[in-house]
This record gives C-alpha cells, structure tokens and sequence, in this order.
C-alpha cells in the first residue's frame, strides 16, 4: 500500500496497517551478528575506557579469566600481559586449547569444557561466551594454541575468519595468546588506561598467591592473598591488626578504620563481584552475629560495622552470575552437592573469627571499643539529627541559599536527558554564587554558596559535622537525608 493510499484510510484501519507484521519481519542473527548489535547484553556498558567498568576492560578480563582458569587448576604459573592504548595481548603457559578446537571455541556461542566440571571444576567463565564477544566485537583478534609440539594459529576479523595457519609443528611451550584491538566504530575514541589496567591485574594476583603477572614487563605477585589487597587498598590506619582467615575454598580478612561506613571488596573464583550478591550479603551477617555473640551483648549490627573495612573470596562450583558481565552473584548454594553459600560462609566465619578473638584479646578489646564509640554516636545523633534537619530548611528558605534548577535527578516528571545532564554549582560566598547565577542555564544548572571555606572535617566525631550549619545547609539543598538515593 503507496503512502497517499494508507493517509486516505480512517485512523483505526490505518493504525492496523502500519504496525502489522509478517514472516519477512522475523529475523535469525548469526553469533556475531547478534553480538555487534546486542553488545550491551554480553559485556555490559560500552564507554571510551574513562571508567573502570567500561567495555574495554571486561574484553580484556574475559580473555584474562581463562588464562587465570588454566592457573587454577595447577596449570602454569605466569601470564604475560601486554597492552597499548588500543591493543591488548595475553599469553599463558596452561594446557595450550585442544588445536581441533580452537576455532569451535573462538567462533561458536556456547562452546567449550567449562560446562563439565571435572575439566573446571572452580571456573569463573561457564556459558562459552566470553571470549566469542571480545572477538566478535575486535576489528582485529588473533588466537593461536601451542600444545605439545604443535600449534594452530587463526586471525579473525570482527568474528569473520581472515587466516588458518592450520596445525604445524612448534618449539613454543603449551599455552595460549590472544590479541585483539577492540571495534572503534563500537567502542569510539576508546583507550586503554593504566590507572584502570593495573589494579585489574593486582587484584588477579591477590587472588591467586604464587602467580606471577608480567603487564607490559613489570612483575606482579602476591605472597599473602587477600591481606596484601586489604594493605593496598586502605586509604587510613587500621585500629587492630588485620585478620586474616584461610579454609577451603574461601579466605577473608577484616579490620576496622575510623572512617564511617562500610568498605567491602568480594570475589568468586577470581572475579571482583564489584556489585557483590549472596557472598557478600552472607559474610557481612555472619561477621555481626559472630562478634556480637563473642562479646555476648546486644549491638545493633550497624554499630558492628560502621568503620569495617573486609574482602571476602569463595570458589563456587557452577556458580551463577546476575548477568555476562559477573559482577554479581545469585548463586544460593555452594555447588550441586554442596552447602548453601550462607552456610558455608556463615560456619567458616563462626568457627575462625570467634577462635581468632578468643587468642587475639588486645584485638578484641580494640574492637569493642570501636563497638562502643558507633553506639554513643549513633544515639547522639538521633537527638540532633531532627533539629538540625528542620533548621536547616528554615534557613535555606529564607536565605535562598539554593537556587535551584527546573529539572534535576529527583524530578519524577522531569526529561530524562535532562535530569541526567542537571548539576549543581557549589560557590564559597554569594558573590562567587551571583558570577555564576547571570550565565546559569536555569533548565540543568542549580547554584549553591557556602558561607565561607567549608569546616575541614575530617577525623571529627560526626555529631559536630552534623551540628555545622554549612553541612547541614549543604545537605537539604542536595536532599540528601540517611541516603543519597534521593539526591536533587
């Protein structure tokens, strides 16, 4: 039907033909096809390489992760890593890819011997996936497989074969390397960056004691697991020395800062689960009813932890993931025959952290008074929090220390563009914030002036930070009450 047809039908009839839908519409994608299309469902985000969760860097940890699976199951004991700006390479001196195999295991979705757990038992990467969206998403991958005396060699480009060496014979040691140049039309101006790269690859050898990690020639090796990650990543002085607990298949090390809040680092099988999951959920329940079943006294869990800084890691068999990216775990139980993961977790917690209090008392009696002073805390605030809270709405009204935007992240009605763009300009004194009010754009930009240099509060009880009238201005203009969920 013409267009000058379809305009002369009534609107109902019309409305009918315009979105109606035949056999032609349906279409079948072919691997590749499907991930260039798709790429957010296999590696989450795209991004240039700016943040640490960008594309690039799950490219780079799913080629990784199987060098790290060959490691864990008692196969080589170094990985040579090698990255540009836009080109990562990666070998390792595990078993080599059976050579029949590797273009099957390169080029077909769900293909490979991670789902036999015999072969992987403990492995990250299970649904054959990982590394067929690296090379569907490269505009250059090459992979080559050296196994006892021979090798096979296959460049592809973004999924479709370019060059088979076939199988020839080889002096190289086992193993495999991969090299790939992500698409830049996919990932546009992209760049590896080294501040993102380096603690990746720290965090692989923090999990993986013995292995050494050679990133563009420099040695990366770790002696004491979990505790030597804890050390790197400590940003003040612990008050205790850190503990550090080892069993099968699961290690854990805890202190506590004087910083407010909690700080988790958690890990299955190797892969930094950055958004956590049952793991997590199940460690941080188990470190608060051990301690306060030690101390046999009743403290809110939130007094426990304020100020911890944990990692936790546990190796899963089969585990499930929330999505290809891994960064959380659902998995409920340990492995088919094994324990639940909270069991697991919640045993091993009970029975190493109790025993280590009970030998350890200067650390114990550290931790209590940690206990003790997020409890008196805690209930100072409670009577100042509510007044300060309602003046500081009182004062931001009258003085117009906001002004505020049209549209901002709280704005259930607002343009979602819009409310992504929308920012605040934080000024020290009203004429800074008058300089800026005359050139605003009023739809994004909101300006707030401080009275002065703000108070400098670090290491002061949190009862005088929200007693500042500053702070408690700031925090009613960004509305941001227990949470910043509901920040304007």
């Amino acid at each position: 039907m013409t267009e000058e047809e379809l305009t002369i039908l009534p609107e109902e009839k019309r409305e009918t033909v315009e979105t109606s839908y035949s056999g032609d519409d349906i279409k079948t994608l072919d691997w590749k096809e499907h991930i260039r299309l798709r790429p957010g469902m296999y590696i989450g985000k795209l991004g240039d390489g700016s943040q640490n969760d960008d594309g690039i860097y799950v490219l780079l940890k799913e080629v990784l992760d199987n060098a790290i699976d060959e490691y864990m199951m008692g196969f080589g004991k170094q990985i040579d890593i090698e990255v540009s700006e836009y080109t990562v390479g990666v070998r390792d001196y595990g078993r080599g890819i059976p050579l029949d195999k590797v273009v099957d295991v390169s080029s077909k979705m769900n293909t490979g011997a991670k789902y036999d757990s015999k072969a992987f038992k403990k492995s990250v990467g299970l649904n054959g996936v990982g590394i067929k969206a690296v090379n569907a998403l490269s505009t250059d991958f090459y992979i080559k497989s050296v196994r006892d005396g021979k090798s096979i060699a296959i460049e592809y480009s973004c999924g479709e074969i370019v060059s088979n060496s076939g199988i020839m014979p080889s002096d190289e040691p086992n193993g495999t390397f991969v090299r790939f140049t992500p698409d830049n039309s996919i990932f546009r101006d992209y760049r590896y960056r080294e501040e993102y790269v380096v603690p990746l690859v720290k965090n692989y050898t923090f999990l993986n004691t013995g292995l050494s990690i050679y990133l563009n020639g420099k040695r990366y090796y770790s002696r004491n697991g979990l505790l030597d990650l804890l050390k790197e990543n400590l940003t003040t002085e612990p008050l205790y020395p850190i503990i550090h607990l080892k069993g099968n298949d699961i290690e854990a090390v805890i202190t506590h800062t004087k910083q407010i809040g909690e700080e988790y680092y958690s890990f299955v099988n190797g892969q930094h689960t950055t958004q956590g999951g049952t793991h997590l959920s199940a460690f941080r329940e188990a470190v608060s009813r051990t301690i306060k079943e030690y101390f046999g006294k009743n403290f809110e869990y939130s007094d426990i932890r304020n100020g911890i800084v944990a990692a936790i890691s546990i190796k899963v068999e089969e585990p499930v993931f929330e999505s290809q990216t891994k960064t959380k775990l659902g998995s409920r139980d340990m492995g088919p025959e094994g324990p639940t993961v909270a069991k697991f977790i919640g045993d091993f917690i009970k029975k190493e952290l109790d025993n280590y209090l009970h030998i350890n008392l200067d650390t114990a009696d550290i931790l209590l008074k940690k206990i003790l002073e997020n409890e008196k805390e805690r209930k100072a605030m409670a009577g100042v929090t509510k007044a300060v809270r309602e003046k500081a709405k009182k004062i931001a009204i009258h003085n117009k220390k906001l002004l505020d935007c049209r549209v901002h992240l709280s704005d259930p009605k607002g343009d979602e563009d819009k409310k992504e763009a929308s920012s605040i300009f934080i000024t020290e004194g009203d004429s800074a914030a008058g300089s800026i009010t005359k050139i605003r754009d009023v739809e994004t930009q909101a300006v707030f002036s401080l009275r002065g240099k703000p108070l400098n509060t670090y290491g002061m009880p949190l009862v005088d930070v929200y007693k500042n009238d500053e702070f408690a201005l700031l925090r009613a203009a960004l509305n941001i009450e227990d949470s910043i969920d509901d920040l304007r």
